[in-house]
Parts: structure tokens; C-alpha cells; sequence
């Protein structure tokens, strides 16, 4: 269990950085909110399109998307609910040069600008690091930030973060909202979202569903609950306190794709499930607990505090196909897995604004830590009486698994401690602004292998710089170039246990430069274009002076291009639009791949787009497409994954104002494509022609 230590680290964290305040000056020049999580939407019948202002997550203060120089991709509520997601890992097909891995059939895992993450997402700008499928039915939107930052997110992100915005209670306001969805595979999903003052300054959200899955995959089948209360109390005109808790239970069938045969996804079988249905099971419980203080000294000086616990505690078992697939065998090896995870984390930050002379100034003193304690076992499956791992079985329509046994494979226990330090400054001259900061990181990494017998441990310490200018030609232009960097240990971003190698060797750094324009064309339509060259090094390498040891010299690169449109094109057609060039490959030899391999999963090409036309007030019409180009399966380049484009469409249509119905067609064209994988021989099917019928009621 996570000690009184780390709560009286959060105290004296907030205390600390509150005397700071003393200290800052309290010159005031506007009365912006200085809330970087920023400003909280509310759907209760008005809709408020595709484009998103704020881009307060990109730098912890309140700053404009169009003056953050990254580039900033946005799902919002109407997105999400007009494309009928509930899923996290299906609102992100619509953002280019974000590719989905299949995540073993049991977790959220992407490729951002060609890095691999299954960490790097973030709820309300605090990290959600365990490996799970995220809902959506209690977010208000879905940021995705590219390129390498720890000045805002820490270790990792190397290719960008995910961060989802809460729903929060609203004061001074009633409303309550319920949904319902069924498809024809037969899955279906019931949300309810109920929103009440309790008092002058205090209100009470929840949010709650229960979704049931089921495709075109045999077997294929599951649920999930989830239950998020939130609470505001505004405790004066200049403080506010939030508190959340969320509780997560999912279960399902864990499906890993088919195998792939002669360089290609194997065809014929994209119904068979290469697996037990009786074994092949993953049971997850998530709770987060949440608790942040906002006040305001006075207009040019503001405070914020978080601390967020969280468990995860999650087991999957699975038979899984592999290597050796002939045209009438196929091979199967298993596994079974054990992890509970608890995380504290605790966030300071003061933000203040001032002017010297005709130069404005904003300026971030913020300071995080850290504790996480995770326990993990692994048992290998075992066939013929235990003398194979693997096991050879005739390809049917429906595979038939032989018997086996269990051994231990692995089971450890690692501690992760850490302590960070950041500042940040962003100067108004005008036409031109300026960001740039640095973060200081400590990082103590304990673990103990108990089936190998090794006790190791890691501290690093980093420093991880952000600059970036902006300049404004117009008011509603940016021009803007930066540069930043961060670093991932050598543990991996889940931090389990270290071996030999891990424990030696210096993190990997990621290094990003990029260029681009933001235009906000009118307040509802915002156009960004961006170049970017990202470059990951000190990665594992064989060491050639020593044939059999491991070295930090490996070295990857990924040169792109972004163009995103979002908003309101013409009257009552509201877009998002996106296409992403990515050109990664392997520039210094790595422990997977030689000089010149291309990265995996990296399509060359990748568009997105999705439009509503509002017809009439009460009738509208929607389509989508998503096209990839191929991509390598893995770091192999045995495997291809053929290129493809899907198309969607929908129908809306209000009953009242109180009522709406719509209809969702995935796939319309009934494309057969293989959207993701997770290496050669886990390659996900995409599902067929699927519709969707769905009651929405607001009142």
C-alpha cells in the first residue's frame, strides 16, 4: 500500500509552492481564468461544433490552442456523439498520425508520430498509466498532443500524450441526459449523465453506463460498468474545489487477431478466434480518486492543486496465435497475466501574470510527484503433458485448442518513486511571444524479479528543456517554431522489473523540432499545418565490440507533416478534417532492426475526415472516411498490412428538443481491411458493415 509519506509529500508540495505566492507579483492584467484544465462545455441541447480555443493542457496556464506552438488535435463532445463512439481507442481512428495497435486484445495502445505508448494517456493532466480500455461516457473531450514534451507530461510521451477532460458538476444549473445505442452484431450501450445544485455553490454530476460488446468475431463478447460522481464546491468568489471519483469494471474476451502467411494477414478466417473462449478472458477494475483546490490570490495570481490515487487491478489469460502458420496449421502458444498497481500523484502549480515595461509576461512555477507500487505475475501455458510452450493445430473455421498446463513464468514487484520541479515562462512582446522552460526530474526505479532471483535498482536524474516562438502577423494568425525534449528509461512505460540491461544503461531521449501555422479562420473554424522531424536515441543496441552485450546507441527518426481543419465550414456544416505524412525509419542499428528498417505501424499516408451536414433544424446527415496507407506489421518488415479506406455515414434527426434519434453505419462499403497488430501474428480484422440505432434524451 502506498505509505503516509507520499499524502505528507502532497501537503508540504502545496504549502511550499503557496508561500512562493509571496514572493511573485500581483501586477494584474486581465482577468482570464487560470485554470489549465480549462473551460469546462456543457451539452444540454446547443451544440457547440468540432473546434476547440483552449489550449490550456498544452502549457498549464490559460493559453489559446492558438498560440501553444505544438501541434494540438481535438475530439469534442459533438464529435464523439455524432460518430456514436464510447470507446477511447475508436475516437482516435479520426486523428492523423495517431495509428492503433491492437493492444494484445486487452488494453489502449497507439502510435503517436510512429512511437509505440501504452502510458501515455493522462486524465485532467495527470497521468493514467496503467494498461486498460478507457470509456469515454464521462469525458468532454479527447486532446492529443504531439511531440516530445516532459516540460508539461514528464518522463515518456515521446511521441505526444492523451488527455482526457472530465465532465465536472456545474453550479447554478439542473440538467439530466441519458443515451442508448444497439448495433446490429448486437452490442449496445446505456449512459446517464444527471447534473444538481445542492446548495448556493455546490453541485453533484454523475455520470454513469453499461455497455455490452459482441462482433463479427466468434466468440467475441463482454461488459462494461462505469460510475463517475463528481462534486463542486465554490468556496468563495476566488476558490473552487473539485472532487471525482470514477470506478471501472470491464470484462471481456480477449481476442488477438489472426495470424499472418506468406507476408500477408492470412485470409479466410477473419471470424475464427485462434484461441480458448473458456480461457481467453480479461477482468479489469480501475478506481480514481480525485481532489483539486483552484484560488486565486488576485487577478494576476492564481493557484492550483491536485492529488489523484488510483488501483488498477487487472488479470487476463489467453491462448494466442504465432509464427509457423502453414495453408492447413496454424501454431498456438498461451500465457496468463496478473498486475495491481497503485498510483499517487500529487501536482502544484502557481501561475503568475504581470507586465514590465510594454512586455506582458505569464509565468508557471509548478512542481509533481510521483509513487507507484506494482505487483505482476506471468504462467506460461504448457502442451503435451508440459514438454512444449507451443502447439501445432489444423486450420478450421473453428480451432480447437488441446489441453494444457501452467508453470511460472515471471513474477515481480517494482517502486517507482518521483520528484519534479518546473518552470515556465511565456512573454507577450506583441507580434511575437515566447515559451520556454526546463523540468528537472528525479527518478528512483526499485524492483525485485522474484522468479529470476534479481534485485535491481535505477535513479535517474533529467533535465528537460521546451522552447518555442510564436509570431502574429494578425490577430488571428500564429507562425510559430519550438523545440523540446523529454526521456523514457530504459524500463519500458510500464516500469515493471529491471534486468541486467535495463538497470545500466542511461534513459532514451526524444527530441522534437517543429514549424507550423494555426489560423483561426472565424471563431468556428481553426485551421493548424505543421512539419516536425522527431528524433528517438539511446536506444538498445547491439554492441559490436562486444558480441553478446547491449549498448544505448540506437537511434530512430520520423520527418512529417500534419494539415487539420475543424469547425464550421459553411452554415451548418461542421468538419474535422486531418491528413498526416510520416517518414520513420531506423537510422542507427537497434537491438530490433538494422540502419534503414522502416519504424512499424507507420503509414506513409494517413487522412481522416468527418462532416455533419444539418440539413434542416430538425434533420442532418453525417459521413466519414479514415484511408491508411500500408504499414509494416512490426520491425521485421515480414508482414504487411495492406492499405485501405473505410467510410462511415449517419443520420440524425430531432424528435423535440428533448428527444434526438440517430443512425451510424461503419464501414459502409464493407470494406475487409486490418487496421492494427501487435507484431506479425496478432493482426485484428476490421468488422464488417455495421449499423448502429441510437435515442438520445436532454431535458
Amino acid at each position: 500500500m502506498i505509505n503516509s509519506v507520499s499524502f505528507r509529500r502532497a501537503a508540504l508540495l502545496a504549502t511550499s509552492l503557496s508561500a512562493i505566492a509571496i514572493a511573485l507579483p500581483a501586477h494584474a492584467t486581465d482577468d482570464a481564468q487560470r485554470d489549465y484544465l480549462g473551460t469546462e462545455i456543457v451539452v444540454t441541447g446547443e451544440r457547440d461544433g468540432y473546434a476547440e480555443t483552449d489550449g490550456s493542457t498544452a502549457t498549464k496556464t490559460a493559453t489559446p490552442l492558438i498560440d501553444v506552438p505544438q501541434a494540438v488535435s481535438i475530439i469534442t463532445a459533438d464529435q464523439m456523439e455524432d460518430q456514436g463512439v464510447t470507446q477511447l481507442n475508436d475516437a482516435l481512428r479520426f486523428v492523423p498520425g495517431v495509428s492503433l495497435e491492437t493492444g494484445e486484445g486487452h488494453r489502449d495502445e497507439v502510435f503517436i508520430r510512429g512511437q509505440e505508448t501504452t502510458a501515455d494517456f493522462y486524465l485532467d493532466g495527470l497521468r493514467d498509466d496503467a494498461q486498460y480500455y478507457r470509456s469515454l461516457y464521462n469525458v468532454e473531450r479527447v486532446e492529443v498532443l504531439k511531440g516530445a514534451n516532459a516540460l508539461i507530461f514528464g518522463r515518456g510521451a515521446g511521441g505526444g500524450a492523451i488527455n482526457r477532460v472530465s465532465k465536472t458538476a456545474q453550479t447554478g444549473t439542473s440538467f439530466v441526459g441519458a443515451a442508448a445505442e444497439i448495433d446490429t452484431f448486437g452490442a449496445f450501450a446505456l449512459s446517464g449523465d444527471v447534473n444538481t445544485p445542492l446548495s448556493e455553490g455546490v453541485a453533484l454530476r454523475i455520470n454513469g453506463t453499461y455497455e455490452e460488446f459482441d462482433s463479427h468475431r466468434d466468440f467475441y463478447e463482454g461488459r462494461f460498468f462505469g460510475f463517475s460522481p463528481t462534486l463542486t464546491i465554490n468556496a468563495g468568489p476566488d476558490t473552487r474545489l473539485t472532487a471525482s471519483y470514477t470506478y471501472d469494471d470491464d470484462e471481456r474476451v480477449v481476442d488477438r487477431g489472426v495470424p499472418s502467411f506468406n507476408g500477408q494477414p492470412l485470409q479466410g478466417y477473419d471470424e475464427t478466434f485462434f484461441g480458448d473462449p473458456d480461457y481467453n478472458l480479461s477482468d479489469v477494475e480501475v478506481h480514481i480518486a480525485r481532489l483539486r483546490v483552484d484560488h486565486d490570490f488576485s487577478s494576476a495570481l492564481a493557484f492550483n492543486a491536485s492529488l489523484q490515487y488510483a488501483d488498477y487491478d487487472k488479470f487476463y489469460a489467453n491462448l494466442v496465435p504465432g509464427g509457423g502458420t502453414t495453408a492447413t496449421t496454424a501454431t498456438l502458444s498461451g500465457y496468463e497475466s496478473g498486475t495491481d498497481r497503485e498510483n499517487l500523484i500529487g501536482q502544484a502549480n502557481l501561475i503568475g501574470t504581470f507586465e514590465t515595461g510594454a512586455i506582458g509576461h505569464t509565468l508557471l512555477v509548478g512542481a509533481e510527484f510521483t509513487t507507484s507500487e506494482t505487483d505482476s505475475i506471468r504462467d506460461r501455458a504448457r502442451f503435451n503433458g508440459g514438454a512444449d510452450t507451443s502447439i501445432t493445430v489444423p486450420l478450421a473455421d473453428v480451432i480447437a485448442p488441446p489441453a494444457f498446463i501452467l508453470e511460472p513464468q515471471r513474477a515481480g514487484t517494482s517502486d517507482l518513486n518521483t520528484f519534479s520541479f518546473y518552470v515556465q515562462e511565456q512573454m507577450d512582446l506583441g507580434v511575437v511571444q515566447l515559451i520556454g522552460g526546463v523540468r528537472y526530474d528525479e527518478f528512483d526505479l526499485t524492483s525485485s524479479d522474484i522468479i529470476g532471483a534479481f534485485d535491481a535498482e535505477r535513479k535517474d536524474s533529467r533535465w528537460s528543456p521546451r522552447l518555442g516562438v510564436v509570431v502574429k502577423p494578425v490577430e488571428h494568425v500564429s507562425i510559430y517554431a519550438s523545440w523540446s525534449e523529454t526521456f523514457l528509461p530504459q524500463s519500458g512505460d510500464q516500469f515493471t522489473v529491471l534486468n541486467a540491461t535495463s538497470a545500466s544503461l542511461e534513459p532514451e531521449t526524444f527530441e522534437n523540432l517543429e514549424a507550423g501555422v494555426k489560423w483561426s479562420i472565424q471563431p468556428e473554424l481553426f485551421l493548424t499545418a505543421a512539419i516536425f522531424r522527431l528524433t528517438r536515441d539511446n536506444t538498445q543496441a547491439p554492441d559490436s565490440a562486444n558480441p553478446g552485450l547491449v549498448v544505448a546507441l540506437g537511434e530512430s527518426q520520423v520527418d512529417g507533416f500534419e494539415i487539420g481543419l475543424a469547425g464550421e465550414l459553411a452554415p451548418n456544416l461542421n468538419v474535422s478534417l486531418g491528413y498526416a505524412y510520416l517518414d520513420g525509419e531506423i537510422t542507427q542499428t537497434t537491438t530490433s532492426a538494422v540502419a534503414g528498417t522502416p519504424l512499424q505501424q507507420v503509414p506513409e499516408h494517413h487522412v481522416t475526415a468527418w462532416a455533419r451536414y444539418d440539413v434542416t433544424e430538425r434533420f442532418g446527415i453525417g459521413a466519414g472516411v479514415v484511408h491508411m496507407s500500408d504499414q509494416f506489421a512490426s520491425s521485421s518488415t515480414n508482414v504487411v498490412l495492406p492499405s485501405y479506406t473505410r467510410v462511415d455515414a449517419a443520420l440524425y434527426f430531432d424528435v423535440s428538443e428533448q428527444v434526438s434519434l440517430q443512425l451510424n453505419v461503419e464501414n459502409l462499403f464493407d470494406e475487409e481491411y486490418y487496421p492494427s497488430a501487435h507484431g506479425d501474428n496478432n493482426i485484428q480484422p476490421a468488422e464488417p458493415l455495421n449499423a448502429s440505432i441510437g435515442a438520445r434524451l436532454r431535458f
